[in-house]
């Protein structure tokens, strides 16, 4: 019998806060980290979701003596700081990394790579920081990256390659990436609106977020959520475009719900990807109800925090499992009018529920698609 894998701890750095109760508090009070901001200087003003470097870099020197980190990781230690606080680092202890891009702003007006834009460079100096003794772990597959690098925690531990793991992720709004989404003309003109009859496209956002996860929790652990069950499909379709009929979303749905031995009636709440792009939202319809998940509540948290790209599964993980502490569902931001082909029952405002089984679902580019099941314990 496979041994059982725990989160027991987490914590997030976003635009809504430098940590969880904060995030917590802005989101009850249905606050979102998404307004208009000039990033590029050839181009317009786009909505996203954007951290204060000024408020960072107060958070930062109050925490950490040593400045001389980039913007991006200070977000991510930041995040993580508090869990190293909580949980022994041994040479047993794996620190995972979840990023699409790293550190890929000291590339600009550079003619020779910079040693920091590599990611594992990256995934390194902050191992070394904490003091971690085993080589870090990169997982960098688009945007299904934060879900994946729990999965891959999870399993690496049931393996026995390491007995515990802290997952960390992190991305950055830069002017490569609000280039590089312009160029497929995917970055949406307003707040975007998830599964809306009139959403245009995405807002990038930006967050480091970071996870504990072990195989034996103590009993003086908060709270515990079972990594229950995991899967990640490649379905091929396009460079950028998901499949039309949710093929790869679909199959890892069914096989991270069929090794958590649950069916659709078990399924409290959906925490879906939503990124108000037209055939993600279309195809993630599709998908749920090919797996009968259309009566289970959903949301996207892309109306509140953006698209996060490399965090945002880690995240989106992150708020659900809050949600699930605190017996509250959080509406879909934004969503007023169906746009998508097949029901879906989406959130519209804060209500009670209990929750004990979350449908963490992604998508990205390549044709990637990945889903967990977590277990309030």
């Amino acid at each position: 019998m496979m041994k059982e894998i725990f989160i027991t701890d987490y914590n997030c750095v976003t635009p809504l806060g430098f940590n969880v109760n904060s995030n917590w508090s802005s989101l009850l009070e249905g606050k979102s980290g998404v307004a208009l901001h000039k990033i590029t200087e050839n181009q317009e003003a786009v909505y996203a979701s954007m951290i204060d470097s000024e408020k960072l870099n107060e958070e930062f020197s109050k925490n950490f003596e040593n400045q001389s980190f980039t913007r991006l990781e200070k977000m991510i230690l930041l995040s993580l700081k508090p869990l190293i606080e909580s949980h022994p680092v041994t040479a047993d202890t794996a620190l995972i990394l979840s990023t699409t891009k790293g550190n890929v702003s000291l590339l600009k007006n550079q003619t020779v790579l910079p040693e920091g834009a590599y990611l594992a460079v990256l995934a390194q100096k902050i191992a070394d920081f904490f003091g971690f003794k085993a080589k870090p772990i990169v997982v960098s597959n688009a945007c299904v990256s934060g879900v994946m690098a729990i999965a891959v925690a999870k399993n690496m531990i049931q393996a026995g390659q390491y007995k515990d793991a802290f997952v960390i992720a992190g991305d950055e709004i830069t002017e490569f990436v609000i280039s590089g989404f312009n160029s497929f003309q995917a970055i949406g003109t307003e707040a975007c609106k998830p599964y809306d009859k009139n959403r245009n496209g995405i807002n990038i956002g930006e967050a480091g977020a970071s996870v504990y996860i072990t195989s034996s929790p103590s009993e003086t652990e908060k709270f515990r959520f079972k990594v229950a069950g995991d899967s990640a499909v490649n379905d091929a379709n396009h460079i950028s475009g998901p499949s039309r009929t949710g093929d790869g979303l679909y199959a890892s749905i069914r096989n991270a719900m069929a090794e958590a031995k649950v069916s659709s009636d078990h399924i409290d709440f959906i925490s879906a990807h939503g990124t108000a792009t037209l055939y993600n939202d279309e195809m993630e319809a599709i998908a749920f109800n090919r797996m009968e998940l259309q009566n289970a509540p959903l949301n996207s948290m892309k109306g509140y925090y953006g698209h996060c790209l490399g965090a945002s599964g880690l995240l989106e993980s992150i708020i659900s499992m809050e949600s699930a502490r605190h017996h509250t569902l959080l509406p879909s931001k934004n969503f007023e009018e169906m746009g998508i082909s097949q029901p879906l029952n989406i959130i519209k405002e804060n209500q009670t529920a209990t929750i004990q089984y979350i449908l963490k679902t992604a998508s990205g580019f390549g044709g990637c698609n990945a889903a967990i099941v977590l277990e309030k314990c």
